[in-house]
């Protein structure tokens, strides 16, 4: 069997500051890009990448820097979970994968928010392209705050005139009874993740000007009872805690250009075992209904510290052995 000829690609870096982005500190992102592609070698010498080897390696690598080039000449930051991201678009044959992050979501202050991963830049374009979107996933994936994200930018752009956003509040081992204070009060914990995302948003004194003013709702599911919601943007987490009469409730709220993203972990149910999840059973009902769209999100997106990944894909390993026994 014969082997084709080793080929070569010289990749021009323009810059030394640029060919040290590229390469990371002490060569980490270059070490990272030859681990993954053993079959090409890599010299970095003045303005130029050359790279050698196989055929399909030595394409790959160059395809790699390139997408990173992409990267840095827009002022992004790279970093190793970054550059891994890439690496692996790359193998599995994803188009533009500097497109998965160069997609951004503006916010306000300067600041832009970008998808971290395929299927977070797949959640990004389900969203924009429906009106009704179920995220199901473990946490650290992006679900809720990704979903903020454009609810705020939406706002902002006029596209719609409040933000609305609600949780179930179902008690996880605590008693509601037990908190202090009025019922407002006994809520608020289970609502302060989304009031954190908006601070770090928008920053606490704007949130609470548009909160005061009725342009951002914060509410318990319960409160949406009854009401028609037009012209508005609605986010529905921690649905895994919705009975599928909740979830028939909230869905039904959809009023006029107004629209809707339901996110929640079916492996975290904190309702009695003898009621379902409305969550688990949505997708039997509605998958294929035109303008609903459904993005399941696993451990390759957790974006928080890379050992909540582990524990989540642990987790995952534990529990499908559990059924399987």
């Amino acid at each position: 069997m014969t082997h084709p000829p080793p080929i070569d690609i010289e990749l021009r870096v323009p810059g030394d500051h640029l060919m040290l982005a590229l390469l990371g500190e002490r060569d980490g992102y270059l070490k990272a890009v030859e681990a993954a592609f053993p079959e090409a070698r890599i010299v970095a010498r003045g303005d130029e990448l050359k790279i050698s080897g196989a055929d399909a390696d030595v394409k790959s690598v160059n395809t790699v820097f390139e997408e990173l080039l992409v990267l840095v000449r827009q002022g992004q930051d790279l970093d190793m979970e970054r550059v891994r991201e890439v690496i692996h678009l790359v193998r599995a044959d994803v188009e533009n994968p500097s497109g998965v992050f160069t997609d951004g979501v503006a916010v306000g202050r300067g600041k832009v928010i970008r998808p971290k991963t395929l299927n977070q830049k797949e959640y990004v374009d389900a969203i924009r392209a429906n009106t009704v979107v179920f995220a199901i996933g473990p946490a650290g994936t992006g679900k809720t705050y990704l979903a903020m994200a454009l609810a705020v930018a939406g706002l902002q752009a006029g596209d719609f005139t409040r933000l609305i956003l609600t949780r179930p509040a179902v008690e996880a081992g605590e008693k509601l009874g037990f908190l202090p204070g009025d019922l407002a009060a006994k809520v608020d914990p289970y609502l302060r993740p989304l009031y954190d995302a908006l601070y770090d948003m928008l920053g606490p004194d704007e949130t609470q000007r548009l909160m005061d003013r009725g342009t951002i709702e914060i509410a318990p599911l319960a409160y949406m009872r009854g009401r028609s919601l037009n012209d508005a943007f609605i986010v529905l987490d921690e649905a895994q805690n919705t009975s599928p009469e909740q979830m028939k409730m909230f869905l039904t709220r959809l009023g006029f250009n107004s629209r809707m993203v339901i996110t929640g972990d079916v492996t975290q149910v904190d309702l009695p075992n003898t009621r379902p999840s409305g969550l688990k059973t949505v997708r039997r009902i509605l998958e294929g209904i035109p303008s609903v769209g459904f993005v399941t999100l696993d451990s390759t997106d957790v974006v928080r510290a890379r050992i909540v990944a582990s524990i989540v894909e642990a987790y995952t390993r534990f529990e499908d052995r559990a059924e399987r026994e």
